[in-house]
């Protein structure tokens, strides 16, 4: 608001010359560099773009950007695909293009999440985690697909579109978005522009696609939108709520089975299903889809812990045990963990997701003295030194050893817990344990820490209060109710009869 300020004052606008000037006039007045840069480039005519996608069902914009690009440029630059494609999106959502196309066969997918979850309890720990949705449908057949995340971050927003796609074997010409943060940004606080998500848009480049976001207010944008949503809350959701998944793999078969039900089961009024009518007329004008799958890349440098694994989004992957306390440069995909020493790749891992602390475990990786635990440490050693606390010791103990892949990998945390901890309180530490059994945690040495300074804690606070005795002068005492008799400041004078 300073910025417009400043403006106005300089240019000595008032309200009369306000209401006389066209939108170029106060364009001119808040140059961002963004309308000199576009000078630069032939701009592409998107009416006609437009025209063609309706007129030709085989058309894409991808031929449309080809025909962009063939065209002589004259004196401009010539925008990239990716370029290209967003800035269509653009022009789609300024203009209503999606109300128009979304019922042409292979022109569009839309995609959200559904409101509501569903709840997938961890078999081992009891965690329960939250499972969120993400639905996409062809809105001229109708064809449905969903699936289940632990989470709506970009990553799982870009494995779903994927997934989608390779569900329905083929690509359309846009993907029609809702204004999620994983879809779409704004370029600065409080600019009405939008524009799409630079990971989303690597996405859509590596299909041939373009996002095209609905466009808020626009109930003609929403309308199958929130159908497909109600189908997947009543169908899925409603059939699924009531049972107790332990993993997303199993709640992801139960949700391909409801898919089937949805969409070769369900007949629509004209007696077909969503999957004859997807076969039918509109598998053969989708664009095929790219020989490799996209995967999201990212790269992080991690040190390699004592027990020979490095650390990566909460997970453990092993590394041979020579490695151990070097830095690492680590690739993680959707799919995979790849580690690498310089150049040189180290192993690679299927990634973890889930449940926190999980471990990828390579037995050769290990060192000799791990893989033959016959030496000064063992189970049955633990388990003695154990025995000497408690029971719910005994069981904290046996719970962290099984929870390796290689049993010696837990003897220093075993360690840590038994030394560290309940060298000197062994009555705390036994304590501390049963909480965590009765709270079915899992048993770590900082979650046994903090329980243990809450225990201290807690003994160390005084006890409730107690009032102090009355010294109020009983004037009228009750035979009933002996009370403390207290004696008058007339007793104290001189010549009081001190002996009464």
């Amino acid at each position: 608001m300073s910025a417009v300020k400043k403006a106005i004052e300089s240019a000595g606008i008032t309200a009369e010359r306000f209401a006389t000037m066209s939108a170029a006039d106060i364009a001119a007045l808040f140059p961002d560099g963004r309308s000199s840069v576009s000078a630069e480039y032939v701009q592409p005519d998107f009416g006609r773009v437009v025209a063609a996608i309706k007129s030709n069902r085989h058309f894409t914009i991808q031929q449309a950007w080809t025909r962009y690009m063939d065209a002589p440029a004259g004196t401009g630059k010539k925008y990239r695909y990716s370029q290209f494609a967003e800035l269509f999106g653009r022009f789609a959502e300024a203009n209503d293009v999606v109300a128009t196309l979304r019922h042409e066969p292979g022109k569009s997918m839309f995609v959200d999440w559904v409101g509501d979850t569903l709840e997938v309890r961890d078999a081992v720990t009891g965690q329960v985690h939250k499972a969120y949705l993400f639905v996409a449908s062809l809105p001229y057949s109708g064809l449905v697909f969903c699936e289940a995340f632990a989470n709506m971050k970009q990553d799982a927003w870009n494995q779903a579109h994927v997934d989608a796609l390779a569900f329905i074997n083929g690509v359309t010409q846009i993907i029609v978005p809702d204004n999620a943060a994983t879809a779409v940004h704004r370029r600065q606080r409080g600019d009405a522009e939008r524009v799409v998500t630079a990971r989303y848009r690597e996405l859509a480049e590596h299909y041939g696609t373009a996002i095209v976001p609905a466009a808020p207010y626009r109930p003609r944008h929403k309308a199958h939108v929130e159908s497909m949503v109600n189908t997947v809350e009543k169908r899925v959701i409603g059939y699924l709520a009531e049972e107790t998944w332990t993993t997303f793999d199993e709640l992801n078969e139960a949700i391909a089975e409801r898919l089937v039900d949805i969409n070769e089961r369900i007949h629509r009024p004209d007696g077909t299903t969503r999957q004859e009518r997807f076969d039918a007329e509109e598998a053969p004008f989708l664009m095929p889809l790219p020989e490799l799958a996209y995967e999201s890349v990212q790269w992080k440098e991690l040190k390699v812990g004592r027990n020979y694994h490095v650390g990566a989004d909460y997970q453990q992957y092993s590394v041979p045990h020579q490695l151990a306390g070097r830095t690492l440069r680590v690739r993680l995909t959707g799919s995979t963990v790849t580690i690498f020493d310089g150049q040189q790749v180290v192993c690679e891992h299927a990634r973890k997701h889930g449940r926190k602390g999980q471990y990828s475990t390579v037995p050769e990786h290990a060192p000799k003295e791990h893989r033959n635990i016959d030496g000064l440490w063992s189970r049955q050693w633990f388990l003695d030194v154990a025995r000497g606390f408690g029971p719910a010791t005994v069981q904290v103990i046996t719970q962290v050893l099984d929870r390796f892949p290689i049993e010696a990998q837990g003897y220093l945390p075993c360690q840590n817990i038994l030394a560290g901890l309940g060298k000197k309180n062994k009555a705390r530490l036994e304590a501390a344990c049963q909480q965590s059994l009765n709270l079915g945690g899992h048993p770590t040495y900082s979650m046994l820490k903090r329980i243990m300074a809450a225990i201290a804690s807690d003994a160390q606070a005084g006890g409730p209060p107690v009032p102090a005795a009355s010294n109020e002068k009983n004037t009228t005492p009750d035979p009933g109710q002996p009370g403390v008799m207290v004696r008058g400041a007339d007793h104290y004078k001189i010549g009081g009869q001190r002996n009464v």
